[in-house]
């Protein structure tokens, strides 16, 4: 299914349904940047990638971490940038392998050099799964609080941001926790 084009205007009520198992149906529509707004922007950023405005694809530092703490028994979070996960989104799916891994090393800075970063941010922010079958950032926007992306203020955006690891398993309203780590980041990185 090609989801640049595929639209469903219908969205259910906040959270209705979504911990039933027969509650799954895709919700998908694609928004430019500009109709993402910018505390959701940041709250991703803040989340998934605090470098992704310095660093060329790879976030090395966050990739040592992350390799640390699998050593250690208990990873803490992951080291894949945004553009990471985008191309492993668009190209390869949900698979670990090394095969899968070496491919990525080498499109990554494609991706970098080719789209920029802000290509990067609005592609990753409108394919990137939010909960089952809810994919981009406007049918999270409209599922889980029935308002366009545009519209998400900090608290929504930093909620939605941290199901981002699990959002399968996780839900906003449950996030209160992790949503005010990634409050914090978004002021400490001056949003």
């Amino acid at each position: 299914m090609d989801r640049s084009t595929h639209h469903r205007s219908a969205y259910p009520a906040p959270c209705a349904g979504l911990d039933s198992p027969h509650a799954y149906r895709e919700r998908y529509q694609f928004v430019p940047l500009s109709q993402i707004s910018p505390d959701f922007q940041h709250a991703v950023i803040a989340a998934e990638d605090a470098r992704f405005y310095s660093h060329h694809g790879f976030d090395w530092h966050a990739m040592e971490i992350a390799a640390e703490g699998d050593a250690e028994g208990g990873r803490i979070r992951g080291g894949s940038t945004l553009t990471q996960q985008l191309v492993k989104n668009l190209f390869f799916g949900t698979g670990r392998s090394f095969l899968r891994k070496g491919a990525e090393f080498t499109l990554v800075p494609v991706a970098e050099l080719v789209l920029g970063k802000r290509r990067i941010l609005e592609l990753y922010l409108n394919v990137v799964e939010w909960g089952p079958g809810i994919y981009g950032a406007e049918a999270a926007s409209r599922t889980y609080y029935r308002i366009p992306a545009r519209s998400i203020g900090r608290q929504q955006a930093a909620e939605l941001a941290a199901i981002l690891p699990a959002p399968l398993k996780r839900r906003p309203e449950r996030m209160n926790k992790y949503s005010a780590l990634i409050l914090e980041r978004m002021r400490q990185m001056g949003w």
